[in-house]
């Protein structure tokens, strides 16, 4: 099965080209080790929120802008195969001494893919992670597969929603905190790709009437979702 390792990155705005270059690259290093996708996302859209939002995610500071990133594998086994080599890698070790942003508050972690439909590589993407009983798994897999046609059918390219399966606990921030993880929750972290941000902007009124979005609402608080839109600034 496929796996993710997604990433929520404070960056200063003034370092935006000095973040995208860094993470150009990086590119080869980690398809050496053997990423099949980077995908680096400038914030673009993110809203704060009442209880949880992508900049308290990551203690945002004033000049800051919320990045979302995610690392493709074919499989778990890929992914810790390129974890420990990374600790290894004197480039890996280099690239950890010149990074544009506090990597104390990044928040990052491994994640199964519990449903991807679409395959196509978006101009425009909507995050999110939201908390999800794990006793839930079965019917939010099949929530997950409900809603992504919906988004399908209204101009998305691509939708994912991949499972908590190895979310470390940070000193300052984590995933789990992200969303308030409450006993016994996982953190789901998803995304769809839109072709552009005009047809995502047009699409979401017509979501919000489909009443296949509004299936499942008992099975998380939605009130700890966090979310918003991103423009890449990497992707390969």
């Amino acid at each position: 099965m496929a796996y993710v390792e997604g990433f929520v990155v404070p960056v200063p705005a003034a370092n935006k080209e000095a973040y995208r270059r860094y993470a150009s690259e990086a590119m080869p290093l980690f398809h050496e080790f053997g990423v099949t996708r980077l995908v680096e996302a400038w914030g673009d859209d993110v809203p704060d929120g009442a209880i949880t939002d992508f900049k308290g995610a990551v203690n945002a500071e004033p000049g800051e802008v919320v990045v979302l990133a995610w690392l493709e594998y074919p499989d778990r086994a890929t992914r810790d195969a390129a974890v420990r080599r990374m600790t290894e890698d004197p480039r890996a070790k280099s690239m950890s001494e010149t990074m544009p942003f506090d990597g104390k508050r990044l928040i990052y972690g491994g994640f199964s893919v519990l449903q991807a439909d679409g395959g196509a590589r978006g101009a425009y993407i909507d995050g999110s992670v939201l908390p999800v009983p794990a006793a839930s798994e079965a019917a939010f897999r099949d929530l997950s597969a409900l809603q992504s046609a919906a988004i399908m059918e209204h101009g998305a390219l691509r939708v994912v929603d991949a499972w908590g399966d190895d979310i470390p606990e940070g000193k300052l921030t984590d995933f789990r905190r992200a969303v308030k993880v409450e006993a016994g929750e996982i953190p789901v972290f998803s995304w769809v790709e839109w072709p552009s941000k005009e047809v995502r902007d047009a699409a979401w009124p017509k979501l919000m009437e489909d009443p296949r979005m509004h299936e499942g609402r008992d099975l998380y608080d939605g009130r700890r979702r966090i979310f918003g839109g991103f423009s890449p600034i990497v992707d390969g």
